[in-house]
């Protein structure tokens, strides 16, 4: 196990090779949440500056975890060779269409259907670790399932759906777009 103050190269090159991370964050009193997420949906904005993009999906838990409490822990692991366990921890945001940073920082991802937000992280620490336990497993594609609904639903729909998530599923607070993301 190693610990690093900040993303050095190597750790970018990883990164960029991986088509999924785990999120996890937790605030008193709730339930952790652990998500997976891919759909080339993560940017290394500095070398202590990690940035990723949500779509809608089903909750909206690391929105009210931030708010409440800020912590949150991105996992990577390699699948193939050599095995590595990756994670970042830190303190995020949400950032909304309705945020003045909205612009700038929609501007390193291709924003897909159904995006609400993008989630900013400030790196505390970086850690790796053997990551020896994690099967071989090889990359197949991505889903389109996700796509294909938001694709397929008016951004009218959409974006009513994201007004009804008013709190996560332990009563905590949750920021929503006051408009279409774009």
């Amino acid at each position: 196990m190693e610990f690093f103050p900040a993303l050095t190269a190597d750790h970018r090159n990883f990164i960029a090779k991986q088509p999924v991370f785990f999120v996890a964050t937790a605030a008193a009193d709730a339930r952790i949440n652990l998500s997976p997420k891919g759909m080339d949906s993560f940017r290394v904005l500095d070398d202590t500056t990690v940035a990723y993009l949500d779509v809608a999906g089903s909750g909206n838990e690391t929105n009210a975890h931030l708010l409440a409490d800020g912590r949150i822990t991105i996992m990577f692991c390699a699948f193939d060779n050599p095995a590595l366990i990756f994670r970042i921890y830190g303190h995020g945001r949400p950032v909304l269409p309705q945020d003045d940073d909205w612009a700038e920082l929609a501007g390193h991802f291709t924003l897909l259907p159904g995006t609400r937000q993008i989630f900013v992280i400030a790196v505390d620490r970086v850690q790796t670790s053997c990551g020896w336990g994690v099967p071989h497993m090889a990359f197949e594609r991505e889903r389109q399932t996700l796509n294909k609904y938001h694709a397929a639903t008016s951004d009218a729909t959409r974006f009513g759906k994201y007004a009804v998530r008013t709190t996560s599923i332990d009563g905590l607070p949750v920021r929503n777009p006051e408009r279409v993301p774009g």
